[in-house]
């Protein structure tokens, strides 16, 4: 079988799936979190992180330290929070901070998919749906965009670590 190589410009391949619910976490209510959060107040973030050449990561947080992440050809890690007490804690803190970056970012009203290996950052308020776009090795030292992303990559070692967690409890119960 060759080997096909991918041009850093050509869109990541994506399957029904993860469009689908791509698109339901880009649009998930603020409702669901309270009647009293202000037009901009952050609610939730839609991050896109590409990993490889083939592989692109979403990351969906929410104020209520619901954190799930979902494979562009399928497949997701989901319902963490609900087990998991760090997960909760991570995300709760990046959305908790994350409105600093509103007057950085630009409203949004498309939401494709990056292509190399630029980071997608989708912040949810009641006011609209605003972005950051950035790729992480140009981002300087000193720029607070570094925050930003330490803050959530915070979240995704705890995922991990819930993940490992939960399959050492599936080979133990086995």
């Amino acid at each position: 079988m060759a080997i096909q190589r991918r041009i850093v410009l050509d869109r990541y391949p994506v399957c029904k799936e993860y469009i689908m619910t791509r698109g339901k976490a880009l649009t998930f209510p603020a409702e669901h979190f309270g009647k009293d959060l202000k037009d901009d107040t952050v609610y939730g973030a839609v991050i896109d992180m590409p990993m490889g050449p083939q592989l692109l990561t979403t990351m969906v947080c929410y104020i209520n330290g619901a954190a799930n992440l979902y494979f562009n050809l399928g497949g997701d890690y989901s319902g963490a929070a609900q087990r998991h007490p760090g997960v909760v804690q991570a995300a709760r803190s990046f959305i908790l901070n994350a409105g600093q970056y509103l007057e950085d970012a630009e409203k949004a009203t498309q939401f494709d998919l990056p292509r190399g290996r630029t980071h997608f950052v989708y912040l949810l308020t009641k006011g609209g749906i605003y972005k950051l776009a950035y790729e992480p090795a140009g981002v300087p030292m000193g720029d607070k965009r570094r925050v930003l992303m330490a803050m959530y990559q915070r979240v995704m070692n705890e995922l991990r670590n819930a993940q490992l967690k939960d399959q050492a409890a599936q080979k133990g119960s086995k």
